[in-house]
């Protein structure tokens, strides 16, 4: 009997071999071989130990599915630093989906930000062919420079250009939903933490002058959602998805003398945030706030709040984007596709107090 992460005797050992006798997911593997990741030296060794067992030596260039002089590379632009986008959970279930799907090609992956530091690094890394993070403000720039290069790209939510295949997520939709959630228990008084709206990712108060210069098609949409039914609603935009963020941004709005009765948070690690600053402002989640996040993902140390939220299916928007970029490497047209979220109702959300 074979055994399922052995090849057949001539096949050539893939990296989904490798990634299962080192018990690791694939974009795991993927990144132990590009450096490119926050992976453990331990996780890194174990990934080279089972390679050298299968007789793997990393991504071929000349895989049959890959045009000849191609790097066997497809690169992930993300709009943070590489160690920030590993703290976020739907990052790393976007590149498990990707992970899955070029495997069938045999490439690796190569992460990439848009951060100006690393602006050079997009124009010249080696690559076959590149997915975008389309929650950066700085989208349209990292699709002019891989223009120039005559990159194929795929883009996961934002809207680059008509000729760029997109993954959409129903993100104005999703969030008219949570928001009519809120409307129909009765609050009227509710602000929005936002996603990375200016292209400086600087924080502060959500400003006419902020929503109007926003490069960032995801936070706009999840805002328009939420005015759709609060359209005086105010807030705070943040440099990022991550708990301190949302902490930061509860603190501003709930220390008002008028504070709101609940908060949109457009995601759950800033939601959590901002569950944390109610709580050491002496504030009960949901009797004195409500808070709805947008995501679906598990955050550490949120028991015993089930937080309400919209669930999203980032692994499978993540295969959609792979399985693109497969088809455009092998000479196939790209099938863009649009996902949908599911509203889930949690202990977060309750009436405002009389």
């Amino acid at each position: 009997m074979n055994d399922s992460s052995t090849p057949l005797a001539g096949a050539r050992p893939t990296l989904a071999a490798v990634a299962r006798l080192a018990g690791v997911s694939n974009s795991t593997a993927s990144l132990a071989f590009s450096g490119t990741g926050p992976v453990s030296d331990a996780t890194r060794e174990r990934v080279l130990d089972a390679a050298k067992q299968l007789d793997y030596a990393g991504p071929d260039p000349r895989a049959r599915s890959l045009r000849r002089g191609r790097s066997g590379i497809v690169g992930v632009v993300m709009e943070e630093r590489v160690g920030d986008a590993f703290r976020d959970p739907i990052k790393i279930a976007l590149l498990d989906g990707i992970s899955d799907e070029i495997a069938a090609v045999d490439a690796g992956l190569l992460i990439l930000t848009d951060a100006g530091e690393t602006a050079q690094r997009i124009e010249d890394a080696p690559m076959d062919a590149v997915v975008l993070v389309g929650c950066s403000p700085r989208l349209d720039e990292s699709v002019a420079m891989l223009r120039r290069r005559g990159i194929p790209l795929v883009a996961i939510e934002g809207d680059p250009a008509d000729d760029v295949p997109s993954i959409g997520q129903d993100n104005r939709e999703a969030t008219r939903l949570a928001a009519q959630h809120l409307h129909d228990l009765g609050h009227r008084d509710v602000a929005i933490v936002t996603l990375p709206l200016p292209r400086d990712r600087a924080r502060g108060p959500l400003t006419p002058a902020i929503v109007r210069g926003s490069g960032s098609t995801t936070a706009t949409q999840r805002l328009a959602g939420a005015r759709d039914v609060f359209p005086d609603a105010g807030g705070w935009t943040t440099r990022g998805s991550f708990v301190e963020e949302g902490r930061i941004a509860g603190a501003a709005l709930l220390s008002e003398s008028s504070r709101p009765t609940a908060i949109i948070a457009q995601s759950d690690l800033l939601a959590a945030g901002v569950i944390r600053a109610a709580e050491e402002l002496g504030l009960e989640v949901p009797g004195d706030v409500s808070v709805v996040g947008f995501d679906g993902v598990r955050v550490d140390g949120l028991w015993p709040y089930d937080l309400t939220t919209l669930v999203q299916p980032a692994v499978e928007k993540g295969r959609a984007a792979g399985r693109a970029i497969v088809d455009m490497l092998e000479g196939r047209a790209p099938h863009p596709t649009s996902f949908t979220s599911n509203f889930h109702p949690g202990n977060t959300t309750a009436p405002p107090h009389p």
